[in-house]
């Protein structure tokens, strides 16, 4: 299985072999480090906790600079424990890159989508607004009417009104890995991942083959 975080750096396209233009996201996909090995006979499942992003040794907190001393990796911004279904042939201190993945492969993003801020309705939930005429009166983005009648007397949960947007935990699958570049560790990946540039993504092999 194969994981790793990487920081969006943007969006790009390239041209195929036929001519076409494929829109396409620039990932810089390690290096990471291998910060800690679980395996389920001591800590009940498998797994591994990687670190990307180097720091200053003076940023860090005294705890994460212990936890991290102990598998002899520097100070690293991010940490992300990825679990596995069998024990893992990985061991602390090991590193990682973009190496891990070949061109064509499919992949698995997940990252925070965009914040919108607070939304109304027509941006948040695609209402078609009302009239802006006919007596309409400063109502032509309101949502209109939220409650039923008498019975019940209240506002259904979930009902679609104005609030916060965005900033959500999305995952985009099965995604193409259109070009690896392991001596720079890049990544180009077809079509957009969530975030914006410079968030983190986790990146994961899946299950499902081209």
């Amino acid at each position: 299985m194969s994981f790793i975080l990487g920081k969006k750096l943007g969006m790009t396209r390239i041209f195929d072999d036929s001519g076409d233009h494929v829109s396409a996201t620039l990932i810089q996909a390690g290096p990471c480090w291998i910060t800690q090995v679980k395996i389920e006979s001591t800590d009940g499942y498998n797994a591994v906790q990687i670190g990307f992003e180097k720091m200053k040794e003076k940023n860090i907190n005294k705890p994460k600079s212990s936890h991290l001393k102990k598998a002899n990796v520097g100070p690293v911004r991010f940490l992300k424990e990825f679990r596995m279904d069998e024990a893992p042939e990985l061991k602390a201190g090991d590193q990682l890159g973009a190496d891990r993945f070949q061109a064509g492969q499919l992949v698995n993003i997940s990252g925070y989508s965009k914040g919108r801020g607070f939304t109304g309705v027509m941006k948040r939930h695609g209402f078609a607004g009302s009239n802006a005429s006919h007596g309409a009166h400063e109502v032509k983005r309101h949502g209109g009417s939220i409650g039923a009648h008498t019975d019940p007397g209240k506002v259904w949960k979930g009902q679609r009104m104005p609030g916060r947007m965005g900033n959500d935990r999305t995952t985009v699958k099965n995604l193409s890995v259109l070009r690896v570049e392991p001596e720079h560790n890049l990544l180009l990946i077809k079509g957009s991942v969530p975030g914006a540039t410079n968030s983190i993504l986790e990146i994961v092999i899946s299950n499902k083959q081209s």
